[in-house]
């Protein structure tokens, strides 16, 4: 690389993945300077006149979107950049916007076949009085990432009115059947799906991948590839790749399923949502799922810089 691209990481942000993102934001700066680029890093916080002046005083050839979450993932920062006429990596405005959103994402998934779970959307308030499906089922706010604000009502619990009482996620959620059986996800770079990571919470209480499993240390086992029957494996990868092009996916993604193997001669698998800003930590999924196919975390990164483009 004779003229090193200069690439600005963009970090941090408002979500409530803010910490997540610091630190997905500093192993790609790290790893990316490792592979010979020019690199700055930058917190996206909200005055968005400081960001666009400090965007245009360090002129990037790409930005490395490393931010996760509202605002980040949800098709805003990926406006900003194209009418800046900045490249960058990961998906465009509308595939984000409609990852972000699981009503439009389950909607996309149904329209091009792929298999989700029965649900609806409903108005958090109605929860209070009523189940709105059999339980066990699953309630999740519509517009946040890495589990957070997810809850499971089971029979004989008494949560609803709890998490009507606590609910800051606005108005609405999705309520899904929920899907016994393991979690699975499989990242897709492009147009090739890499592998399967079957995901084990470890720590007490936790029953599902939530927050804590994903980010506190020990809080989740990882066995990849996957050990699964042969045709759920196959119709993971291809549902994986699938979806990342029903919604128009650029770069990397992640697809996290619910794979119900309680009777092993009639498998189950539900795709549960599409992730465009996969974590990015050199231990994090997509990035060891990488390294298993050859892919070192630094070449991952570089191949999502030389992927970047600007959608104007």
């Amino acid at each position: 690389m004779s003229t090193p691209k200069r690439v600005t990481v963009l970090m941090g942000g408002m979500s409530s993945e803010r910490v997540v993102s610091l630190s997905s934001g500093e192993g790609v700066a790290e790893a990316l300077r490792s592979k010979g680029y020019d690199v700055c890093t930058l917190d996206a916080q909200a005055d968005l006149s400081a960001l666009v002046e400090v965007l245009n005083a360090q002129k990037p050839d790409v930005v490395f979107n490393a931010l996760h979450g509202r605002f980040g993932e949800d098709g805003c920062i990926q406006g900003i950049l194209d009418w800046m006429g900045i490249p960058y990596t990961h998906s465009g405005i509308r595939a984000s916007a409609n990852a972000m959103d699981k009503a439009a994402a389950r909607a996309i998934f149904q329209t091009a076949g792929l298999p989700v779970a029965e649900g609806m959307v409903v108005e958090i308030a109605s929860l209070a009085d009523a189940d709105p499906l059999p339980m066990p089922y699953v309630v999740k706010p519509l517009n946040e990432g890495s589990s957070v604000g997810v809850s499971i009502v089971r029979a004989g619990s008494n949560t609803r009115a709890n998490i009507v009482k606590n609910w800051t996620f606005g108005p609405h959620a999705l309520v899904e059947a929920f899907i016994p059986g393991r979690e699975i996800t499989v990242g897709v770079m492009g147009d090739r799906a890499l592998t399967i990571t079957d995901i084990t919470p470890t720590g007490a209480g936790h029953d599902f991948y939530d927050y804590d499993s994903k980010y506190q240390v020990g809080g989740s086992a990882h066995v990849l590839p996957a050990q699964i029957d042969a045709a759920s494996a196959k119709l993971a990868l291809e549902v994986a790749v699938k979806a990342h092009q029903a919604l128009g996916c650029s770069g990397a993604s992640r697809s996290d399923f619910r794979l119900d193997d309680t009777n092993q001669d009639q498998p189950h698998l539900v795709l549960l949502e599409v992730n465009t800003q996969p974590g990015m930590t050199a231990t994090s999924l997509l990035p060891e799922q990488a390294a298993y196919c050859g892919i070192t975390y630094p070449e991952l990164c570089a191949w999502l810089v030389e992927q970047a483009a600007c959608r104007q």
